[in-house]
C-alpha cells in the first residue's frame, strides 16, 4: 500500500514538475497586464492598452494549458511516451467540460492505467513498431475520452462548481478553517504535491470569480523563505554561516513568492522547521482572508501586489506570517540547541 501511494505521488509530481511553467508564465503575463492596465469601474480595462491586452491574452492562453500538461505528463510520468496523447486528449477534456485541475489528475492517472493495460496485451512481433506510434494512442485516447466526457468529467465539473458555490456563501469562521488549511498545505512540503493541490485550488477559484483562496495562498506562499531569511538576519549567533548565506537566497525567492527557498532549510532540520513555516503561513492565509485580500493572479508573494485587493492588509499578512516564522524557529533553536 506504501509503496502504491508513493508511485502515485511520484506519478503526480511528473506532471506537476512540467506544469508550473506554464502556471508561471501564464500568471506572470496576466499579473503584469491588469497592473499596468488603467482600471475601470469592472476591473482592468484594456480597451485603449492593446499592447496589455495582447499580453494578457498570451498570459491567458499559457495558463490555459495547465490543465492538458498536468494530465498528459502525469500519464508520461507513468506509461513513457505513448501516455502522453491520451493523457493531453483528456486534460483537453477536462478544460473543455470546466472539470478544471482535479479532472486533469484524474484524466492523468486514468490515461497512464488505460496505455499500461494495454501494453500488457500480447501481440504479434510485426504490430510492435505501430504499437506506440498508432494503435495505443488511438485505443487509449477512445477509453479516456469516453469515460471524461460519459463517467467522471461531469460529477467533477459539478463537484468544482459546488465547491465554488460553497465557499461564496461561507460564514466568516469557515473562512478562517479554509485559509488555516491551505496555509498549512502550501508550507507542508514547500512545492510538493501537498502544495500544489493547495495553489491549484487556489487558481481554479480565480476562474470562478472567487479571488479570496488564491490571496489566502498568496500571502502563505512566500512567507517560509522570508521567514526563514529573516530569522537567520535576527538571530545571526543561532545560525551558522551557510545557513545565513542560504537566508539571504531565501528572502530573494521569497519576495517572487517561490516557497521553494525554504527547503535547504527544511531538508537540514525538518522536525523543527516544517511546523514553524506551517504556523506562519497559517497566520498569513487567515489574516488575508479576514483582510479580504483577493489575487487576481496565479501567483504569490510582493511580486503580485500590483493586482491584489486590499494591499495592506495582504502586506500585514505576509509580514505578520514572516515575523511569526522567524521568531517561532529562533525561540525553538534556542531553547532546543542551535546545532550550528
Amino acid at each position: 500500500m506504501k509503496q502504491s501511494f508513493f508511485k502515485v505521488k511520484q506519478y503526480l509530481l511528473s506532471g506537476v514538475s512540467y506544469a508550473i511553467p506554464f502556471v508561471a508564465c501564464g500568471g506572470i503575463l496576466i499579473a503584469v497586464a491588469i497592473a499596468l492596465a488603467p482600471m475601470g469601474p469592472g476591473g482592468p480595462d484594456f480597451s485603449h492598452s492593446p499592447f496589455l491586452k495582447l499580453v494578457m491574452d498570451i498570459g491567458s492562453s499559457a495558463f490555459s494549458l495547465l490543465v492538458p500538461v498536468l494530465a498528459g505528463y502525469i500519464a508520461f510520468g507513468m506509461a513513457d511516451r505513448p501516455g502522453l496523447v491520451p493523457g493531453f486528449v483528456g486534460g483537453a477534456i477536462a478544460n473543455q467540460i470546466g472539470a478544471g485541475f482535479l479532472g486533469g489528475l484524474v484524466a492523468g492517472l486514468l490515461a497512464g492505467a488505460v496505455v499500461m493495460l494495454i501494453k500488457k496485451v500480447k501481440i504479434p512481433r510485426y504490430f510492435k513498431p505501430v504499437m506506440p506510434i498508432l494503435v495505443i494512442p488511438v485505443l487509449a485516447s477512445l477509453v479516456v475520452g469516453f469515460v471524461m466526457f460519459r463517467f467522471l468529467g461531469l460529477p467533477i465539473r459539478d463537484l468544482m462548481a459546488g465547491l465554488s458555490s460553497w465557499l461564496t456563501v461561507m460564514g466568516t469562521g469557515n473562512r478562517i478553517l479554509l485559509a488555516a488549511v491551505l496555509g498549512a498545505m502550501i508550507a507542508f512540503d514547500m512545492g510538493g504535491p501537498v502544495n500544489k493541490v493547495a495553489f491549484f485550488f487556489g487558481a481554479a477559484m480565480i476562474k470562478e470569480g472567487n479571488f479570496a483562496p488564491m490571496g489566502a495562498c498568496a500571502a502563505a506562499i512566500c512567507v517560509p523563505p522570508l521567514g526563514l531569511g529573516l530569522a537567520t538576519i535576527l538571530g545571526r549567533g543561532l545560525w551558522n554561516q551557510q545557513d545565513r548565506e542560504a537566508g539571504y537566497a531565501s528572502l530573494a525567492m521569497g519576495m517572487i513568492g517561490i516557497t521553494e527557498g525554504a527547503i535547504p532549510f527544511a531538508a537540514a532540520d525538518p522536525l523543527r522547521v516544517i511546523p514553524c513555516i506551517m504556523f506562519g503561513s497559517m497566520i498569513a492565509a487567515v489574516i488575508a482572508m479576514l483582510g479580504g485580500v483577493g489575487d487576481h493572479a496565479p501567483h504569490g508573494g510582493p511580486i503580485v501586489i500590483p493586482v491584489v485587493d486590499n494591499r495592506l492588509a495582504y502586506v500585514l499578512a505576509i509580514v505578520a506570517g514572516s515575523l511569526a516564522v522567524a521568531l517561532l524557529i529562533n525561540a525553538v533553536k534556542k531553547f532546543t540547541g542551535s546545532r550550528t
